[in-house]
């Protein structure tokens, strides 16, 4: 079968396609036919997230597909079933997954928002929901609102009944976003949007910070914030993994920093977190009040230029593969 493989060469992600054998499902595992895998700038941007292997592997890790083969104790799946979830080496024809760790496809959804689905809505869920706590009159602030977690906070903040405002670089992206109900959309990559939050929530700060770009507004983040508000830092798509820290306010406005990443997850802890995920916020794909936003689909064999687009930060949302 067709596979990607990725690997760090000179700096950045070099992808490969090569031909493997089909790979066979051991106990607790499920085969899949891969029919969409969707990209993550994480893997795909070198210093950008948590992959800079030297040595390739197989590329990708969230796709969506039907079962084709079960492995022992499997009883959850059956041949022909339509699933959504976390898949190493996403991008091929088949691949294996644990059994516990994919969800039914709600049918409204086509492979592609289905394979868009599952990292960005389990951020969320952790961001919003299970550490969050946001309620609804609440206010939610998403540094880098157009990225994949951005637009599925929005959406997630928006079921809830928050109210959201977003940061972004681009005045065109935030235009498309106010379909979705962004309250405020503040066109900036800087450090300078404090003002404008507070004059939103009338100088009471927000509740819940969702802080996608990393260090360069971190201590922004926290002065935006209101009492007891509650920090989700996600990802640093701006390189600065450091920050300074204003102690005062964490301690007399009695904030909760977090963070939310897979880096140091056991299978344990991505199955506790699936499963939340399918009992709090799956009912919501199913139903629609949100949907996975896809900007492009590319074909299995431009990988390479679905990678560039990325690079190049010209989508809104997620990025998908179909594998016919």
């Amino acid at each position: 079968m067709k596979s990607w493989w990725i690997k760090t060469v000179d700096g950045a992600m070099a992808l490969e396609l090569r031909d493997i054998p089909i790979p066979q499902p051991g106990p607790g595992q499920v085969r899949i036919r891969i029919r969409a895998a969707a990209l993550n700038r994480g893997e795909f941007i070198a210093g950008h997230g948590l992959h800079t292997a030297s040595v390739a592997r197989p590329a990708g890790f969230e796709a969506s597909g039907e079962v084709t083969a079960v492995g022992e104790g499997v009883t959850r799946w059956k041949v022909g079933d339509r699933v959504m979830g976390r898949c190493d080496g996403a991008f091929a024809e088949h691949g294996l997954v644990t059994a516990d760790e994919v969800f039914a496809m709600p049918e409204r959804l086509t492979w592609e928002q289905a394979a868009a689905s599952t990292v960005v809505f389990l951020t969320v869920y952790e961001a919003l929901m299970a550490h969050g706590r946001l309620a609804p009159g609440e206010w939610m602030l998403v540094a880098g609102i157009t990225s994949g977690v951005g637009v599925a906070a929005l959406q997630v903040g928006k079921a809830l009944g928050a109210h959201v405002i977003g940061t972004s670089g681009s005045l065109e992206k935030l235009e498309r976003l106010k379909d979705l109900g962004l309250d405020l959309a503040l066109h900036t990559r800087a450090a300078d949007f404090v003002p404008a939050v507070m004059k939103a929530t009338q100088n009471k700060g927000v509740d819940v910070v969702v802080n996608n770009v990393g260090g360069s507004v971190f201590d922004a983040c926290v002065e935006a914030m209101g009492f007891q508000g509650r920090l989700a830092m996600v990802g640093y798509v701006d390189g600065q993994v450091q920050a300074p820290m204003d102690l005062n306010a964490l301690h007399s406005k009695r904030l909760q920093l977090f963070g939310v990443s897979n880096k140091m997850r056991t299978t344990a802890h991505r199955v506790a977190a699936a499963q939340a995920l399918e009992r709090d916020l799956l009912p919501m794909l199913a139903d629609g009040r949100v949907t996975p936003w896809v900007d492009q689909v590319f074909a299995f064999d431009d990988l390479p230029a679905a990678q560039l687009c990325m690079q190049a930060n010209r989508h809104l949302g997620k990025l998908v593969v179909r594998v016919d």
